[in-house]
């Protein structure tokens, strides 16, 4: 099965993140991994996103 990919837009959506911080995020080294399409556009794959989400989790104390 393929890897679906997310539009730039729905991967926020899903995350609840803003477009301003995800480039801040991008320019840190921080972002998920993302493909750059030759017209500009941002893609997702749905795998990359839940690979950097799991990343985020703080261990319980």
């Amino acid at each position: 099965m393929r890897d679906p990919k997310l539009t730039l837009a729905e991967a926020l959506d899903e995350i609840g993140m803003s477009r301003a911080a995800f480039y801040r995020m991008r320019a840190r080294g921080k972002a998920p991994q993302y493909l750059k399409l030759p017209n500009g556009q941002i893609r997702i794959r749905r795998s990359d996103l839940d690979a950097w989400f799991s990343t985020c989790e703080v261990p319980a104390c």
